[in-house]
């Protein structure tokens, strides 16, 4: 499963990609801004977009909405990646079209455990 990350934390993104690492299963590229991010999208097409709440160059909410207007990327599942309470920002995630909140710093068994989820049908 192709992963699209955006964060502009270095760091940040060591731990996540050093994260999926642990998962044979998940592949992941990384973009440290929007724009960066729209260019990627369209060469790499993910299957899962992760994104970063607070960006150089715009918000996680409105780079969701850019790269859904994207050639195959309407559906795409989306993880708003913050180190936000999730709390706090997960109903303003859902209205965006984020499938859910993952907390930094990410926990594997999260990850999958979500990505299992959206594999099995309810």
């Amino acid at each position: 499963m192709r992963l699209l990350y955006v964060e502009d934390d270095r760091i940040n993104t060591l731990l996540f990609e050093e994260t999926c690492k642990l998962s044979p299963q998940l592949e992941v590229r990384s973009a440290e801004c929007g724009q960066d991010a729209l260019t990627l999208a369209v060469a790499y097409q993910p299957d899962v977009l992760v994104i970063d709440l607070h960006l150089p160059d715009t918000d996680g909410y409105t780079l969701l909405g850019e790269l859904r207007a994207l050639p195959g990327l309407a559906d795409a599942p989306a993880f708003l990646c913050s180190a936000e309470v999730p709390e706090v920002v997960a109903d303003a995630a859902g209205r965006a079209g984020f499938t859910g909140v993952w907390p930094k710093p990410v926990q594997l068994a999260d990850i999958l455990d979500d990505l299992a989820r959206l594999r099995t049908p309810t």
